[in-house]
């Protein structure tokens, strides 16, 4: 085992909570040769993001390593001092984190970023660096690659950001990148480039990588070997083509065999039904840039519609023109048959009341500040009118609802909540003010699929129950097929087709839906090969994936 890059033995890790130490990670160990992809897959909670970062010898604040050791090249990282963690991190060992958007610097540009690490590391001047970062930019397949650079991050899509981050891990050459969940809030079309791209890079410069995910099919087109990990527990590991295809463990076969959840087909729409919302001939501009065109489309008393395409289709800026955020240019919406007005500032308190959101990141939805029963209750007074006794009810009533226990949660802060639970408390408060409407925005992107399939689930009760509508906005087709009843596809701005979901997962279809229901990942090692070679993509570092 002399080329091992990477060892680490019975690592536990500790955090802590008042004045008590709690076990994290219970003796977990790696094994890593120069050039291996491994990896790591669990629920939220199983402690995949701790070990990785423990990897690099680096804990979060309030976390520490309390046994083992995380030998890297021959350094132990867990004893190491810091100059040698500074010389070591960045230049021979990077981390890729899951929201780009969040890790960038907003007030410097691509390049500047990029150019950072090597010069602070003395390997190369600012001048071979910038050159470097345009080298890798272009083997990245990010278009103008000679200019892109010189962009601020709020500047570039989400799919770009992602590979800038991946080519800035990259600009020192190091030996080992950890990728924590680099594609998790991507659109499919746009994660098979970064897939590709840093399946592509990872090969050429024979790098080590430890790939985190909860999306099986992902790892499945990234990883050598696979290990499961489970409350900070390993499960079992193995090759990827023996994991997928024979996994020993009862929980690992649970994980395989997720996302059963499928709601069956409602009934056809009585046409002659009156919408509870229908958004007609909306065109709608950011400044002088038209950004949606002729959008038109009905959601139905009782029925999901599922609006997806690819990041910067239009599916977000129709749902802030239904809000009344963005007021069209040219068209109207309505609500119940009624138009409304175009400026949520001009809708009366009923009107705003009728149509509610829960955000993609519940993270920042939440007020970290405010407990959960303050988060709830603050739309139980503004729209109900309820105070003291009769809000708190109400508010007890909705954890209740959402399946969270009143008199445990009431008085949380949101950090004291797991992923899947923050996301229940966006439902609670969406359903606070008793709309007939909800626009759900990406709710599951960023949850582990256990724990979405449990949000699709009590969606689904809740519909059930108490008659709600949905707008779900989602770039997962798995999801679709959980919980819609009709479906919308839009690319560029424009409804390029729309039906019941029955109809829109059966040929023909639209050429740009095809190529969304054909970007979905499979648990095929070779899936992500054999598309790239069927759109013409024989060398996965030819720029020609842009011809997709």
């Amino acid at each position: 085992m002399s080329d091992l890059l990477l060892k680490i033995r019975d690592l536990k890790i500790e955090g802590r909570s008042d004045e008590t130490w709690n076990p994290i990670i219970n003796g977990i160990d790696v094994d890593l040769k120069k050039g291996e992809v491994l990896g790591m897959i669990g629920e939220s909670g199983a402690g995949k993001s701790t070990v990785g970062l423990a990897s690099m010898g680096y804990t979060r604040d309030g976390v520490r390593i309390s046994n083992g050791s995380v030998v890297f090249d021959g350094v132990d990282l867990v004893t190491a001092s810091a100059a040698v963690k500074r010389d070591l991190l960045g230049k021979r060992i990077a981390y890729v984190a899951q929201s780009a958007a969040a890790s960038f610097n907003p007030a410097h540009k691509l390049i500047d970023q990029h150019s950072e690490g090597p010069v602070q590391h003395g390997v190369s001047s600012r001048t071979d660096s910038e050159q470097d970062g345009m080298e890798l930019y272009r083997r990245l397949r990010l278009p103008n690659p000679d200019e892109i650079g010189f962009r601020y991050p709020h500047q570039v899509s989400g799919g770009q950001l992602q590979r800038a981050m991946t080519a800035m891990a990259m600009a020192c050459r190091p030996d080992l990148i950890i990728f924590d969940e680099p594609t998790t809030a991507l659109d499919v079309t746009t994660q098979i480039e970064v897939l590709a791209s840093i399946r592509d890079i990872v090969e050429q410069f024979d790098t080590a990588a430890i790939y985190i995910t909860h999306d099986l099919a992902v790892v499945a087109q990234m990883a050598d070997k696979i290990k499961v990990l489970l409350k900070g527990d390993e499960v079992e590991e193995a090759d990827t083509r023996t994991m997928l295809s024979s996994p020993k463990e009862e929980y690992t076969k649970s994980l395989w065999a997720v996302r059963s959840f499928e709601r069956p087909a409602k009934p056809a729409i009585n046409v002659k039904a009156t919408p509870v919302v229908s958004i007609h001939n909306v065109t709608a501009a950011y400044g002088t840039v038209d950004v949606l065109h002729d959008v038109s489309f009905d959601i139905h008393a009782g029925r999901t519609v599922a609006v997806v395409g690819e990041s910067g289709s239009g599916k977000s800026t129709t749902a802030r023109c239904i809000t009344g955020l963005l007021p069209p240019r040219i068209g109207h919406i309505e609500f119940d048959g009624q138009q409304l007005p175009l400026d949520y500032k001009k809708r009366d308190k009923s009107q705003l009341r009728q149509a509610q959101m829960i955000y993609q990141m519940a993270d920042t939805a939440l007020n970290p500040r405010k407990s959960i029963g303050e988060t709830i209750g603050r739309p139980v007074e503004f729209y109900m009118g309820l105070t003291g006794k009769e809000k708190r009810k109400r508010v007890d009533e909705l954890l209740a609802e959402i399946e969270l226990e009143p008199t445990e949660y009431f008085h949380r802060l949101p950090s004291e909540l797991s992923g899947g639970q923050k996301q229940r408390i966006g439902i609670a408060r969406a359903l606070a003010a008793e709309p007939k409407f909800i626009i759900c925005d990406e709710v599951t992107s960023a949850l582990d699929q256990l724990v979405a399939e449990g949000i699709l689930r009590l969606l689904a009760k809740l519909q059930d129950e108490l008659g709600l509508s949905y707008m779900f906005i989602t770039h997962d087709l798995a999801t679709v097929r959980s919980i819609a009843d009709e479906v919308v596809v839009m690319k560029d701005g424009s409804v390029v087709e729309q039906g019941p979901k029955l109809d829109m997962f059966q040929p023909p279809h639209h050429p740009y839906t095809d190529l969304l229901l054909s970007s979905v990942p499979e648990m095929d090692p070779d899936w992500l090969t054999n598309l790239l070679q069927e759109r013409g993509v024989d060398n996965i570092g030819d720029a020609a994936v842009d011809k997709m």
